[in-house]
């Protein structure tokens, strides 16, 4: 044994070209979503000598030189490629990522993440991180409050990004199969079934994110994947001139508010300053909100925007109940504006176009109530709080519904977040627990490394 241990250093030590060592083995990786897990597992294996020859990912979007606008959900990078522009630098945040590997090595895996969108940014120079060091008293009789380090990219350099880390991995020959959608996976067999091939793989990594919820739960039916319960997390987009949260945001850039109650929680979300604009997201046929903070005194609209999630436990179906809830708040195939004002009109997008969706008296705040199923009163409740801590008054709106679709998720080895009963399929972002970009990167990174390890 000790011979052959030798014997193998020896040829490892004698092969110039690592890629040789590799393509000897000729594992089969595909990872299913080029959003910013699956991306990142892509980065992680080439950089590390894996060929990307060997490497294909699918993507029912498109790539990041023909993604349009609308494509918000799908493409290369994702929903993280439409999104806020903001990385969220602490395991608290974002998914149960030290669970699985330890706090170092958590916070090791989302300085990895962090690195990638900085080698990849046209402008490094640029990206800033708020470190809140203070704990402001004015807020605790009111809210519970979260300060974490945030790195801000910029949403308006996210598509440059793309194309910078598209063009990588292309140059590493790294195969894309776009505007492709996945109709089945046959876990027993290693094969992936698309409307124009069938494709056998050594590995799995699924990596669907927000739009492949609901395959990421069919597929856990159809095998019957032990899981565990998600939360369901719905609420709002909020929208107000940034001059009443200036005092807070001095301190946290993007500051997260939180309150409790017996079987329901809420949190502010993905918080956006200066050049704040709402994000118009269409999922699963439905329009739903989220916010864009971009970069530079040319955007300054001096907003503020962020969303107000309930968290809610007890639910059966979580993922069903928040579709049901969602495709009922739409009139005219859009979302609803709220804003006690009425005179206040919807604001813009980041493309610089008024915000599709269709304003709502307080009749209509009534329905949304009904539709709500009581949890309503809850977001009206954390409203009414910050009115009294920030005292803007009647002059702010909401953009209904903001929701983050959650599968059930399905159980995993802890040592490289594969399934318990499909040692060869790996689940990340998404599709497993992940709900922020670095938390997604980060398993993804770490099942690509896990990997790398067993060659």
């Amino acid at each position: 044994m000790q011979l052959w241990r030798t014997q193998k250093v020896c040829l490892l030590f004698a092969c110039q070209n690592k890629n040789l060592i590799f393509n000897n083995m000729q594992k089969k990786i595909i990872i299913v979503g080029a959003g910013v897990a699956g991306i990142n597992a892509a980065t992680k294996l080439v950089d590390n000598g894996y060929p990307g020859e060997l490497i294909t990912i699918i993507d029912k979007g498109n790539d990041p030189h023909n993604r349009l606008p609308e494509e918000v959900m799908t493409g290369m990078l994702g929903a993280g490629g439409w999104s806020d522009g903001k990385l969220t630098y602490h395991t608290a945040i974002g998914g149960q990522l030290a669970k699985y590997c330890g706090e170092e090595k958590a916070m090791e895996l989302m300085d990895q993440v962090i690195s990638n969108f900085r080698r990849f940014h046209p402008k490094p120079e640029e990206i800033f991180c708020s470190d809140p060091v203070a704990d402001p008293d004015f807020i605790k009789p009111y809210f519970g409050l979260r300060l974490f380090p945030v790195w801000h990219i910029g949403s308006n350099y996210l598509h440059e990004i793309a194309k910078n880390w598209y063009q990588y991995l292309v140059d590493k020959g790294v195969k894309f199969e776009w505007e492709t959608e996945v109709d089945d996976i046959d876990f027993n067999n290693s094969r992936i079934y698309t409307h124009n091939a069938d494709l056998e793989y050594n590995k799995l990594i699924f990596a669907v994110g927000k739009s492949g919820i609901d395959f990421a739960q069919s597929l856990s039916d159809e095998y019957k994947l032990p899981t565990e319960p998600k939360s369901v997390q719905i609420g709002v987009r909020f929208e107000a001139p940034q001059k009443y949260f200036q005092k807070l945001i001095d301190i946290s850039y993007d500051f997260k508010l939180y309150q409790k109650y017996e079987n329901v929680s809420l949190r502010s979300f993905c918080t956006n300053n200066n050049a704040a604009y709402v994000a118009v997201e269409e999922t699963y046929g439905d329009i739903t909100y989220n916010g864009h903070a971009k970069k530079g005194e040319e955007f300054r609209n001096d907003m503020t925007n962020f969303g107000i999630l309930m968290e809610i436990k007890g639910i059966e179906d979580p993922f069903k109940w928040s579709r049901d809830v969602v495709s009922k708040l739409q009139l005219n195939k859009t979302g609803l504006y709220y804003s006690p004002l009425g005179t206040r009109q919807p604001g813009l997008t980041s493309e610089g176009t008024t915000v599709s969706s269709s304003k709502i008296s307080r009749v209509g705040l009534t329905h949304v109530e009904e539709i709500f199923q009581g949890y309503f009163k809850y977001i009206s409740d954390f409203i009414d709080q910050m009115n009294k801590v920030f005292e803007f008054g009647d002059d702010w709106g909401v953009y209904i519904p903001e929701v983050k679709y959650a599968a059930e998720e399905p159980l995993t080895n802890y040592d490289d977040l594969s399934l318990i009963n499909y040692s060869n399929v790996h689940f990340v972002g998404d599709a497993l627990s992940a709900r922020g970009i670095t938390v997604a990167g980060s398993q993804a990174i770490y099942v690509a490394e896990s990997i790398l390890k067993k060659l």
